[in-house]
């Protein structure tokens, strides 16, 4: 396979063109679809396959700043975009982010930041994970007790966070038509987004998967709106991270470019997805995923502690792993929906032509 090998001037190595199309493609239908960026993929597997850390973070920035802007574009199209939540959370997250990295200089100073880092990471995605799953099956039960519950999403503006933050009503109040919200404190929301830009910079991720949740559990939007908007950050988080990365010499823009050209159609497909599985179907795989994120990020615990390569091989099989059968699953999913939508248009289109030949 060597001859499918390119070279990468600036990370002064060769890699095969078709792996970074493959795990480009693949991420990026995982981004257009929970409208996360896939660093937490993309930089441990550039890394297991030879990259420099460095290099991996900032080759994956770029990828990610590229692929999500086709991202955006898609579901700004599906109407899957609040744009003045985007950029109230762009202005608040930037704040978050520059308090959470202060504090890891802090902690690097005072010691392994490493370890910290890890076990934030175990807690954050296991709970958010155990916390969906249990969203999820305690919102079927309720429809299966009610049978003459409506099909489709809860609002979840209705129940829970969301609705306690609702309640506030302390000035200034603003609408986000788009999002189906009509009044809601300003105050809540910049908490909200001040929280997970600390998180984002705390943990050294774009944010996408701490956002997203966040805006579907704490302030309430459509998970679809919620995926479409949380593309906002990760846009803007790829941008700003790229190109602090390139000025310090760590981007291998070829590499970059080439991950963006299966990125590019990844993100596509995956947009396209969210139009056909529910709300509740978005979170459920959600969840999966990062609940095995969690678990691969314990496994690289383990290597640390013990120091055998073993565990640093398996936290990355068990990533790419899940990224793979997610994607897979994402695909034939939008497969499957897509052709029983065709279906029904053509049952339809029948039915009508055959009443209007009964007319004639």
């Amino acid at each position: 396979m060597s001859q499918f090998n390119i070279d990468l001037p600036v990370a002064g190595m060769q890699f095969n063109v078709f792996l970074l199309i493959a795990i480009g493609f693949c991420v990026g239908v995982l981004g257009g679809f929970f409208g996360v960026g896939g660093g937490w993929i993309v930089t441990p597997a550039l890394n297991i396959f030879g990259f420099h850390m460095a290099f991996a973070i900032g080759t994956d920035l770029a990828n990610i700043f590229g692929q999500s802007i086709g991202a955006v574009r898609k579901h700004q199209k599906m109407g899957n975009i609040d744009w003045k939540l985007g950029l109230i959370s762009i202005a608040t997250s930037v704040i978050g982010l520059e308090i959470g990295s202060d504090v890891i200089i802090s902690l690097e100073r005072a010691g392994d930041v490493g370890v910290i880092v890890r076990w934030c990471y175990m807690f954050l995605l296991t709970f958010l994970g155990c916390y969906m799953l249990y969203d999820y099956f305690s919102a079927n039960n309720q429809q299966l007790k009610n049978q003459h519950a409506t099909k489709g999403e809860t609002n979840v503006a209705e129940r829970g966070f969301a609705n306690e933050l609702h309640k506030i009503t302390l000035p200034p109040m603003i609408s986000l038509p788009a999002s189906g919200i009509e009044r809601v404190s300003l105050w809540p929301i910049l908490v909200v987004f001040l929280f997970t830009g600390f998180l984002s910079g705390f943990m050294g991720v774009g944010g996408g998967f701490i956002i997203m949740p966040a805006l579907v559990y704490l302030i309430g939007l459509p998970t679809a709106v919620a995926v479409g908007t949380s593309l906002i950050t990760v846009l803007f988080s790829a941008a700003y991270g790229c190109f602090t990365y390139a000025l310090k010499g760590r981007v291998e823009l070829f590499a970059a470019l080439v991950m963006v050209i299966g990125a590019s159609i990844g993100a596509q497909i995956g947009a396209t997805a969210v139009r056909y599985i529910k709300g509740y179907g978005i979170r459920l795989l959600f969840a999966i995923m990062i609940i095995f994120a969690a678990f691969s990020v314990g496994t690289e615990q383990f290597y640390k502690i013990t120091g055998k390569l073993f565990f640093q091989s398996l936290a990355g099989i068990i990533l790419m792993a899940t990224a793979l059968s997610m994607s897979g699953v994402i695909i034939t999913k939008l497969l499957i929906e897509s052709k029983k939508e065709k279906k029904l248009k053509k049952e339809k289109f029948e039915l009508l032509s055959g009443k209007q030949h009964e007319h004639t």
